[in-house]
């Protein structure tokens, strides 16, 4: 039995994209958090526009690269992180110190690490 990762997947797929120079790329299938990862990619500038096509077999997602991902991907695991522990993510996955941004779900729905931090909030690190 194979397990995917979805989100892996998208992401992948977006940095193969951006890495050969095209400006946009279609990830397949739809749901609800890369939706809500990509909303924070294009938050951030990342991602210039994205819009879900309905085909009836799980939906798509048409994106608009802006050219500016270096590198991005999927936290496995899913480490749980306290307000105290950030400083110590940031040196592993973070390029430096301020650039880039991780991406977690905490009870207040998914956030940057930035807007966790000034919210006082722990949560899942996902990407």
């Amino acid at each position: 039995m194979a397990v995917n990762d979805n989100l892996a997947n998208a992401l992948s797929l977006m940095l193969n994209n951006e890495k050969i120079g095209r400006t946009g790329c279609i990830v397949r299938p739809s749901f609800r958090l890369l939706r809500e990862v990509l909303d924070i990619l294009k938050q951030n500038g990342y991602v210039r526009n994205f819009e879900e096509i309905k085909d009836g077999k799980g939906n798509r997602i048409s994106l608009s690269l802006t050219g500016m991902i270096n590198k991005c991907g999927v936290i496995k695991p899913r480490f749980n992180v306290k307000l105290k522990d950030f400083e110590r993510f940031e040196r592993t996955y973070l390029p430096s110190r301020d650039m880039g941004m991780i991406i977690l779900s905490t009870n207040a729905g998914i956030m940057t690490h930035k807007d966790a931090k000034k919210k006082n909030l722990g949560g899942k690190l996902i990407a």
